[in-house]
């Protein structure tokens, strides 16, 4: 049977393939596995904190997933609706036992999920998430009495907690307990994607210093991502240009990725808001071995323009979470992906949306450039994309007759280029992905590559 969790937690469509009692299961079964029983709080009990995206399913996988923790004995604080990195924050500084998102990210509206964080708000191993998929349904002696968990509900707090540590990111607090405005005189476009960061983006934004015009913040637990946020930049690049904007950010549905938009709306990727973050850490004397963690998706171009700025690059595979791992691995402070995840270690534990802005948009303000003009120095290469269906994914990496002919591509590209052939994790695909100097060698070198993988690999 597939795995049960994927790259990010447990997914799939809200009440048929991720229903009540799947979500009372995982809660039941992560109270068992997450359970520290040397880690208990003063008065002896565990504790757990859940939160979720504005989806209309969200209501009742939270009170099932909550339930599932408190009958098996954890107290829950619900702290409703709050970007996935600020449960991840929260889990760390209130010291609970276990976090739980529940949330599809950037998935349309009709999906949902559930994904784990563990003490100190770090996403889960494959290792943990398999123990919890083993134990799923099984029978075991719950707690009676007092031993059952409380639900406690506190949405204030935790969001006020959470806009707290990202203002004081870009902004600590003066001697006389004031708060710096470092943004002041910035004027920004939000695209909240009607998601989890609709109050607190232009809230932190906003008490940052930024003027800030908010778009697509008024979830009515239908319209997430709908036209809008960083899956459908369009209308955050209009607003730029017309209202006169310096910039633009844009958020997809739980805010733990975050793309950008300049002051002539032309988009900023994650690659280029890497590049812009690492140099100012490397300028600051904060990014750890002058490194910078990507993944294979990373456009060329940025490992080029960083390489000549003497920053290198550790690559990784796709998924914020094996980023993550090899910065803990490496003690790298910043990392992320091309999508925009960005995971600055100095202030979380994993992709944040929000403080991606906020750092992004201090930058503009400390280089005394525009977002134009900072992306600029972080060219991408010319770069095409084949998804080649009803092949033997399996076999890209062995057939001979492939792999020949990547080599010879390869050869042809040299230093300015690269061919990247990777599965699909859900479908009998394989995705041909080619970067070269002009966008006409990229495609002739994709279209060849993919008309032999089509060939030699035809289920």
């Amino acid at each position: 049977m597939p795995r049960m969790f994927g790259t990010d937690g447990v997914r799939g469509l809200a009440n048929r393939d991720l229903t009540a009692q799947l979500a009372l299961d995982l809660g039941d079964a992560a109270v068992r596995v997450l359970a520290d029983n040397d880690g208990q709080g003063s008065q002896g009990r565990h504790r757990a904190l859940v939160g979720r995206d504005t989806r209309v399913s969200g209501d009742f996988l939270a009170a099932a997933l909550s339930a599932g923790m408190s009958a098996g004995g954890f107290d829950v604080i619900d702290a409703g609706i709050i970007p996935t990195p600020g449960v991840a924050f929260l889990t760390s500084v209130l010291n609970v036992e276990m976090g739980a998102v529940i949330s599809a990210s950037h998935n349309p509206m009709p999906d949902n999920g559930i994904k784990f964080f563990a003490r100190g708000g770090f996403k889960l191993p494959d290792t943990k998430e398999d123990e919890i998929e083993a134990v799923l349904g099984e029978d075991w002696e719950r707690p009676t009495g007092a031993g059952v968990g409380r639900i406690s509900h506190d949405t204030v707090t935790a969001t006020n907690l959470y806009i707290d540590h990202l203002v004081s990111a870009i902004a600590p607090l003066n001697e006389d307990k004031t708060q710096p405005k470092p943004l002041r005189g910035l004027k920004i476009v939000a695209d909240c994607a009607n998601g989890a960061t609709s109050v607190v983006a232009p809230e932190a934004l906003r008490r940052a210093g930024a003027d800030v015009i908010v778009i697509n913040a008024s979830p009515d637990g239908y319209n997430i991502n709908k036209n809008a946020g960083s899956t459908h930049p369009e209308q955050l690049q209009a607003m730029v240009v017309a209202s006169g904007a310096d910039m633009g950010v844009a958020f997809d549905g739980d805010a733990d990725r975050c793309l950008a938009v300049d002051e002539d709306g032309n988009m900023v990727n994650g690659d280029q808001i890497m590049g812009i973050l690492a140099r100012a850490k490397m300028r600051e004397g904060k990014l750890n071995h002058n490194t910078l963690v990507v993944t294979v998706m990373s456009n060329l171009g940025l490992k080029l323009a960083l390489k000549d700025m003497g920053i290198e690059t550790v690559e990784t595979g796709v998924g914020d979470r094996y980023v993550l791992e090899e910065m803990l691995r490496g003690d790298y402070s910043l990392g992320g992906e091309q999508s925009g995840h960005v995971i600055n270690r100095e202030f979380a534990t994993t992709g944040d949306g929000t403080l991606t802005a906020l750092t992004l948009c201090n930058e503009v303000v400390k280089s005394g450039k525009s977002l134009k003009e900072l992306a600029a120095d972080f060219p991408q290469l010319p770069q095409t994309l084949i998804n080649v269906p009803d092949v033997d994914k399996a076999a890209a990496k062995t057939n001979e007759a492939v792999q020949a002919a990547v080599a010879a591509e390869e050869e042809i590209l040299g230093d300015t280029g690269r061919v990247l052939l990777r599965a699909s994790g859900t479908e009998p695909l394989v995705r041909v992905m080619v970067e070269a100097a002009t966008q006409e060698q990229s495609d002739e070198v994709c279209a060849r590559l993919a008309e032999v993988v089509a060939r030699e690999l035809a289920l």
